[in-house]
C-alpha cells in the first residue's frame, strides 16, 4: 500500500511530517510518499528510507496556513497537497494525508479526486473520545449550511466509517439537537429527523443533547459543519481545561503517592485525551481516501493519521459509501 503525504503541511513540516513518516512505515509497513520540497526532504531523512519504504515526489509549491483555499489551490498547481491528491488519481498512491491548510487539503480532495456518485456535500469526520471509547462527529467542518438529505448522507458515511475503520458493529446514530423529543430543534434538524429514522439499516436512535456527545451512548453523532465546529473547538478547550487540573490536582499528591504511579495516571488520561492518538479526519464523500490532519500534528498524531488513511483503505470504505449512497437513491435496502 502506498500513502501520499504532504511533507510541507502542517505547523511543524517538513521535520516532524518527515518524522512521522518514518515511524508509519516503520510500524505500519506500508510506502510512503513525501510530497514536497525535494531537496528540503532529503536533507530531514539524511538517508533514512526505511528499507525503501519512503520516496519522494517533488512539489517545487507550498499552500500556507492562512492562504485562501480556493484561489490557492488553482493557483498552486504545482503544490505538495495538490500533487499528493494527482497521486491518489493517478492510481500511484492508495490514499493522500495531509495536516495543512485543511481548506486546502479539502478543497484539492474536491477538485482532484471528485465525489463519490450521489454524494452532494463530502463532510469531514472527526474522531473524538468518549466514556465508552471512540466516536464519530460528523460534519466536523465543511458544510456549515446544510441541507435535510446531506444529514442524511453524513450519517450513512459516519456508520460505514464507525464499522469499517474503528471496528463498531451496528454503531448508534444520533442527531444533535436541543432536546432529546422528536419535535425539537430548528427546521434543518426537524426536516432532518424523519429522513434518518427511515433510512433502511441505519441504527439511529433519535436526537441527542449535545451535553450527552462524550458520554459515549452514540457511537456516531451527526450535525451541520457549524454545529459541528463548535462542539469540537469548545470540546478541545475544555479538555485542555481539564488536563491542566488534572495535573494540578496529582502534583499535589506527589508527595503521597508514588512518582511512577502519578506518571502512569497521567499517561493513562492524555491517551484517552490526546488527538494525536486518534490520528486525522477522514474527508467522506470524495472518491479517494483523502485524511485531514490537525495543523499542530507532530509525529505521532502524523503516523496515525497514516494510519487511519491505512485502515480506511483497507476497510473499502469508498467503495461501500458508494454502494450505500446508491443504493438509497434507488430506494432499496442497505
Amino acid at each position: 500500500m502506498r500513502i501520499a503525504l504532504d511533507a510541507m503541511g502542517g505547523d511543524y513540516a517538513p521535520v516532524e511530517t518527515v518524522k512521522g513518516a518514518l515511524l508509519a512505515a516503520e510500524e505500519l509497513q506500508v510506502e510512503i510518499i513525501l510530497v514536497g520540497d525535494g531537496p528540503v526532504i532529503e536533507n530531514e531523512l539524511k538517508g533514512n528510507s526505511v528499507n525503501g519504504l519512503v520516496s519522494i515526489e517533488h512539489a517545487p509549491e507550498a499552500i500556507g496556513m492562512d492562504e485562501n483555499p480556493a484561489s490557492a489551490v488553482r493557483k498552486k498547481r504545482n503544490s505538495s497537497i495538490v500533487i499528493g491528491n494527482g497521486l491518489v488519481k493517478k492510481g500511484v498512491a492508495d490514499a493522500v494525508v495531509s495536516a495543512g491548510n485543511t481548506g486546502a487539503a479539502m478543497a484539492s480532495s474536491l477538485f482532484g479526486l471528485g465525489r463519490v456518485k450521489g454524494i452532494d456535500r463530502p463532510a469531514i469526520a472527526t474522531v473524538m473520545p468518549s466514556a465508552k471509547g471512540p466516536m464519530v462527529l460528523v460534519d466536523a467542518g465543511a458544510n456549515v449550511d446544510c441541507k435535510p438529505h446531506h444529514l442524511q448522507q453524513f450519517a450513512v458515511m459516519g456508520s460505514l466509517y464507525a464499522e469499517r475503520v474503528l471496528g463498531i458493529a451496528k454503531p448508534r446514530v444520533g442527531l444533535i439537537n436541543i432536546g432529546s423529543e422528536e419535535g425539537k430543534g430548528n427546521e434543518l434538524t426537524q426536516a432532518a429527523y424523519p429522513i434518518l429514522k427511515e433510512t433502511p439499516n441505519l441504527n439511529f436512535i433519535g436526537n441527542v443533547e449535545s451535553r450527552e456527545l462524550l458520554m459515549g451512548n452514540c457511537q456516531v453523532m451527526v450535525c451541520d459543519g457549524f454545529v459541528g465546529n463548535v462542539l469540537l473547538k469548545a470540546s478541545e478547550g475544555v479538555a485542555l481545561v481539564l488536563m491542566g487540573m488534572v495535573k494540578q490536582g496529582l502534583e499535589r499528591l506527589a508527595s503521597e503517592v508514588d512518582p511512577q504511579t502519578l506518571a502512569a495516571a497521567m499517561k493513562v488520561i492524555k491517551q484517552r485525551m490526546d488527538y494525536a492518538e486518534y490520528g486525522g479526519a477522514p474527508l467522506l464523500g470524495v472518491n479517494g481516501v483523502s485524511i485531514v490532519g490537525h495543523g499542530s500534528s507532530k509525529a505521532q498524531a502524523i503516523k496515525n493519521a497514516i494510519r487511519v488513511a491505512k485502515e480506511s483503505v483497507e476497510g473499502g470504505l469508498v467503495t461501500a459509501i458508494g454502494k450505500s449512497i446508491g443504493m438509497i437513491s434507488k430506494g432499496e435496502t442497505l
